[in-house]
C-alpha cells in the first residue's frame, strides 16, 4: 500500500476495506495475497472504528434556551 493506512480519511479507508472484502469474497486471489489483504483489512477496520469513535465524541446536541442562549449536551446524554 503506497499510502499509509493511518493517513487515510475515513471514507478512503472504508472504500479500501470494501474493495478488499469483495476481492476476498471472490475467491480469485492467491493465498499469500489473501493473507496480506486480510492483514490490511484488519488495520483498515481498526482505523475506521477509531475515526468513528473520535467523531462520536465530538458530536453534541445544541440546545437553545428560552432566553436565546446556546448550550451543548454530549451525544451520550441525549435522550431519544
Amino acid at each position: 500500500m503506497a499510502e499509509k493506512i493511518k493517513d487515510l480519511s475515513f471514507e478512503d479507508a472504508l472504500t479500501k476495506l470494501e474493495n478488499i472484502v469483495r476481492e476476498l469474497e471472490s475467491g480469485k486471489i492467491k493465498l499469500d495475497d489473501a493473507v496480506s489483504s486480510y492483514e490490511q483489512a484488519v488495520a483498515l477496520k481498526k482505523l475506521c472504528q477509531e475515526k468513528l469513535a473520535a467523531a462520536a465524541l465530538k458530536v453534541e446536541k445544541i440546545e437553545i434556551a428560552k432566553d436565546g442562549s446556546l448550550s451543548t449536551t454530549p451525544l451520550d446524554n441525549v435522550e431519544a
